[in-house]
């Protein structure tokens, strides 16, 4: 049995954070929250989400992992505003998983959660950090967007710069230590990365107050940020660009 309730907003932003790197995936909902570990096909790159139980309206469930397309979900999210709220409910005798909004109710057959193992999540140490705020970063993806498919991501212990060379173009965002949040880098450090994957993200981004990047010298990325008032927690790993693949 699952029921849960939240604003649409708070929904939202779970299914197209999910949907930047999967098409499906398996919600475990537990007495405490919900929590869902996903990656995509190619095993460029991970999410690991938590939500506590707190951020939502209505709670009531016994332990259920609930695999789900995400492409549905986002479309009927699209129909609400902000404020709406969204119902989730699961029927274990039916077999049918129901999502609410408004005057719409959406019915489907929930996925088989055998074909959607969690992925085992990277232990990383990653010897540099910066937290910019989501706003900002999301510009400087989009802009680089205009230029090329590859982004390179500088750090030193005094700025953090964005970089994207194209046949006949160059996109630049630096931002100086003044201009961020936090800064945390004793070596300077660069790597590069697929805009394929961090375009999808922007818009989340956009409202987010802070995210943080952590990465080295061609290390993977690892993105952490904060929502629903802290409720919510992601952590966004990324495999990096060598110079010189294809």
């Amino acid at each position: 049995m699952l029921n849960v309730t939240a604003r649409q907003e708070l929904m939202r932003t779970i299914v197209e954070t999910l949907g930047v790197v999967v098409e499906e995936a398996r919600l475990d909902f537990g007495e405490d929250g919900l929590s869902v570990r996903v990656v995509d096909p190619s095993h460029v790159a991970m999410i690991k989400m938590d939500v506590d139980s707190a951020a939502f309206d209505t709670w009531e469930l016994d332990d259920t992992k609930l695999g789900l397309e995400m492409r549905p979900l986002k479309e009927i999210m699209s129909q609400g505003q902000g404020t709406d709220m969204v119902e989730l409910s699961y029927d274990d005798n039916t077999g049918q998983a129901s999502i609410k909004i408004g005057r719409i109710d959406m019915n489907m057959r929930p996925l088989d959660n055998s074909t959607l193992n969690p992925p085992n999540l990277p232990n990383l140490d990653l010897p540099c950090g910066v937290t910019i705020a989501g706003a900002e970063l999301a510009q400087a993806i989009r802009a680089s967007k205009l230029v090329g498919d590859l982004i390179n991501m500088s750090l030193t212990e005094s700025e953090f710069s964005v970089n994207v060379k194209g046949p006949n173009r160059e996109v630049n965002a630096n931002f100086s230590k003044d201009e961020l949040h936090a800064i945390d880098c004793d070596s300077a450090a660069r790597s590069q990365y697929s805009l394929t994957y961090l375009i999808p993200l922007a818009k989340v981004f956009q409202g987010i107050e802070h995210v943080n990047l952590r990465f080295g010298e061609n290390f993977p990325l690892m993105i952490t940020f904060d929502f629903a008032d802290g409720a919510g927690h992601v952590e966004y790993f990324l495999a990096p660009r060598v110079e010189g693949d294809i």
